[in-house]
């Protein structure tokens, strides 16, 4: 059985960005109103599979505006580099390949 979520960033009443973090294979969902609380929660669901997630599938609510997905990519991108800094090693293959 593949391990997979889906990440869905959505606007709240006020025009803050969120992520809905949501298991397929049982339904369970979080919420997540930054990276740190994505980053804790998708290791906490992923804590039922061994820690390994064949995929997440990301997508957006149609009202979320393309500066908000900019600011989260930058956001993601140094969360992505702080973490291969601290493991000295690319964590994605897409890393590995924009390196070669």
């Amino acid at each position: 059985m593949a391990v997979i979520f889906t990440a869905t960033i959505k606007l709240d009443d006020a025009g803050k960005w969120f992520i809905e973090l949501k298991d397929e294979a049982d339904g369970r969902s979080e919420i997540c109103f930054d990276m740190d609380e994505f980053e804790k929660n998708i290791e906490k669901l992923g804590d039922d599979y061994g820690g390994y997630i064949d995929e997440v599938k990301w997508q957006k609510d149609d009202n979320v505006p393309p500066f908000v997905m900019d600011e989260i990519r930058v956001i993601m991108a140094e969360h992505r580099a702080k973490i291969e800094e601290e493991r000295g090693e690319p964590i994605t293959p897409v890393a590995q390949e924009n390196k070669e």
